[in-house]
């Protein structure tokens, strides 16, 4: 249910807000001066605010307008006034208020305004999450230099190829140069030049006219016309076919492109941010990958870094995925301690952020008990990090025990604990020495 706070020096003004919100199912909270409304502002953190521009004791509306949007600019204030002037209203927008209501105050206007003020909000918290899920975590030497790197060329029209292993971030990388771009405000459209059949892929990046081919029912649009004036994103690019490499490097040297099946002319105005897990000198020395395309989109190069080669930066993205995770779960925040993060960081991540991410969502949700005991949760991330340790030694024990500065006989009773077995293999089958 949502809480909103109302505030009016006017005691009818306040009945008569409370008896329309109430009826629709608001909670409301009141407020008869600014002192009071900044109290309750800031111990309820309300969904919404209306707020009475002239109050005869103590601050005005227009300074605990400013007080709310330093505590929190988020919450929407709608501001209301039977004596306002135009001056007034124009300075409460310019300090943040979402909108201005005059007295007396219409009812459907009123719900009218509090609806569009609690959806904007919505939108601007998925947003805010959507952004948050994309962020480039870490604090590390690497990161920051990718950071500064972003920085720097994501302003420019220069286009760009990250390197890196899958599950690395890439993709992050590719969304950040983006929004620093001019383009920010025009489309990124993305391709996974893995996950489309060679025979498709043209149709795919290009476009095709109606019967071109058996299936071409209709005429398609493709991904370069799409991203006209933003960007597009070419994903796991080493895997395009060789024919289509052929057809980009077209579209990269004239910006014009032909649909499959057609004769016309296109005019595409994109950037062209690239990635790849494959290393593409190696692939042109087999002859896979075009040098010329190699180099036209290698204008700057960026590596990410594999987890294994950034384990400090482990901590901030456990602590990211854990909140995240309970997050979206509707789950309370958990904590995790030292030892489970210090065992984490150790592990070789062959699966990289991704592969992080998916550890901790599992954790998370199947730990059992409340948020302030983490021993399920703890119990977990060792189980996992021992099983780890385990295969890597083939199950032997004394080699593990011996690699975790752990007695044998500590070790096996790890392994009972957890019920940890070797995959194909009965319970009791573990390699004594």
């Amino acid at each position: 249910m949502r809480n909103i706070l109302v505030v009016d020096d006017e005691k009818s003004v306040r009945d008569s807000i409370k008896m329309i919100l109430e009826y629709e199912k608001y909670t409301v909270l009141f407020a008869e001066n600014g002192a009071k409304a900044i109290t309750l502002f800031k111990e309820n953190t309300p969904d919404a605010v209306f707020l009475d521009i002239k109050m005869p004791s103590g601050m005005d509306g227009i300074e605990v307008l400013r007080q709310m949007k330093m505590l929190n600019p988020e919450i929407p204030v709608i501001m209301i006034s039977g004596h306002g002037t135009f001056e007034t209203a124009v300075e409460a927008t310019k300090l943040g208020a979402f909108d201005y209501l005059p007295k007396p105050l219409d009812r459907d206007k009123l719900l009218i305004t509090l609806r569009n003020a609690l959806e904007q909000r919505k939108l601007q918290d998925e947003v805010k999450h959507i952004r948050e899920e994309e962020r480039i975590l870490g604090d590390s030497p690497k990161i920051k230099e990718i950071h500064a790197i972003i920085e720097r060329v994501g302003p420019t029209e220069a286009r760009v190829l990250i390197s890196g292993e899958s599950g690395s971030g890439k993709e992050l990388v590719a969304k950040a140069i983006h929004r620093k771009s001019k383009r920010a405000s025009m489309p990124m459209v993305e391709v996974n030049c893995a996950a489309i059949p060679a025979e498709l892929i043209e149709s795919e990046l290009f476009g095709h006219e109606k019967g071109s081919f058996t299936g071409a029912t209709t005429q398609r649009i493709g991904k370069f016309e799409q991203a006209d004036g933003g960007t597009i994103f070419l994903d796991e690019v080493g895997d395009m076919s060789l024919s289509a490499q052929a057809k980009v490097l077209r579209a990269l040297e004239e910006s014009k492109i032909e649909r499959v099946g057609g004769n016309k002319i296109i005019t595409v105005d994109v950037r062209v941010v690239a990635a790849t897990n494959k290393n593409l000198p190696d692939e042109i020395k087999k002859r896979t990958f075009r040098e010329d395309l190699y180099h036209r989109l290698n204008v700057i190069p960026i590596s990410v870094p594999p987890l294994r080669e950034r384990r400090e930066d482990i901590p901030i993205l456990i602590q990211a995925f854990i909140g995240d995770t309970c997050s979206r779960n509707g789950i309370s925040k958990k904590k995790i301690s030292e030892r489970a993060i210090e065992m984490l960081k150790t592990m070789e991540w062959k699966g990289n952020v991704r592969e992080l991410r998916n550890i901790v969502e599992r954790l998370v949700i199947m730990s059992r008990g409340k948020s302030q005991s983490f021993q399920d949760f703890k119990d977990r991330a060792e189980a996992i990090f021992i099983k780890h340790q385990l295969k890597l030694h083939n199950w032997n024990v004394s080699k593990t025990a011996e690699a975790l500065e752990m007695e044998r006989s500590h070790l096996y009773t790890k392994i009972k604990k957890y019920g940890l077995e070797r995959e194909g293999k009965n319970d009791n089958e573990a390699s004594p020495s």
